[in-house]
């Protein structure tokens, strides 16, 4: 069976026997999907993870956080772990790294963006432990690894040195956490609103950690939407700027070694590296 076929049948079975094909959509790091039509909840997405892991981290996600974004996030209709899968409603709109918006406009988005992840991050209690500054210090060894020789010793170094500042900081409470908060996961309706999508690295974590992308890849070329974006969320304390600053060098990191084993193809377009830390390949 192709992989349509393999969604729709799931679709089927889990949710409505004369669900039709829509889209296909290729999916992102192993991960696939389809859009189909259904008579009870018009479009759906059905969406097979390429583990249980990430499965089990969506559905709780969607079943803990995710509702109190209201209409701003899919619904939960069914999920299956044999194959690990989940049939949510289908967000209208495109993502908002692909909207041709006036810089108004723009600037609308990103403050209903801020709004999105300040909710996210209250739709939990704060916890101090277990000590989420001395986990992101393994993980860091762990990627350091994974990196190999694609990063430069320098680099090497940078990362460790940032992880044990952040270690300093600790205790530090963490919060329910996206953790692939980008435009591509923000999702532009032709209404104007803003909704956000794909909860499978939703976790506890450092919340400043939702930031670094936009911190590092958006914002310094657009000062306003940063604006936009803190004028709702909150502005940031000193703190919550330190670890910003010792997670962005994590983040590089992380992105390195993941598209160094991944095929050029399923390379996200948002994925630009900086040529003066990764080594060409040999």
């Amino acid at each position: 069976m192709t992989d349509a076929n393999v969604h729709l049948a799931l679709c089927q079975r889990l949710l409505d026997a004369d669900a039709k094909v829509v889209t296909s959509h290729p999916g992102h790091a192993g991960t696939r999907a389809l859009r189909a039509s259904t008579a009870a909840h018009g479009d759906v997405v059905v969406k097979i993870h390429r583990s249980l892991e990430r499965h089990h981290q969506e559905v709780h996600a969607y079943r803990t956080w995710v509702p109190a974004l209201g209409d701003r996030a899919p619904r939960l209709l069914a999920t299956t772990d044999d194959p690990p899968a989940i049939v949510i409603t289908a967000v209208s709109g495109v993502p908002l790294n692909e909207r041709q918006l006036d810089p108004a406009a723009e600037q609308s988005a990103y403050q209903q963006a801020g709004q999105l992840l300040k909710t996210l991050h209250a739709a939990g209690p704060p916890r101090l432990e277990p000590d989420w500054t001395a986990w992101l210090a393994e993980r860091a060894e762990y990627w350091i690894h994974q990196a190999g020789d694609r990063i430069t010793a320098a680099r090497r170094a940078e990362v460790r040195a940032h992880m044990q500042a952040l270690r300093d900081l600790a205790p530090l409470p963490a919060l329910p956490c996206h953790l692939d908060f980008m435009p591509r996961n923000l999702i532009y309706g032709d209404d104007g609103a803003v909704r956000l999508i794909d909860f499978e690295h939703t976790r506890y974590d450092l919340p400043a950690r939702d930031l670094v992308r936009l911190a590092t890849r958006v914002w310094p070329h657009r000062p306003d939407l940063r604006a936009s974006f803190l004028d709702v969320y909150g502005q940031l304390s000193a703190v919550e700027n330190e670890v910003l600053e010792h997670c962005a060098p994590l983040d590089f990191l992380t992105s390195s070694a993941q598209h160094a084993h991944r095929p050029r193809a399923e390379r996200p377009r948002d994925w630009h590296p900086d040529p003066s830390d990764v080594r060409p390949s040999m």
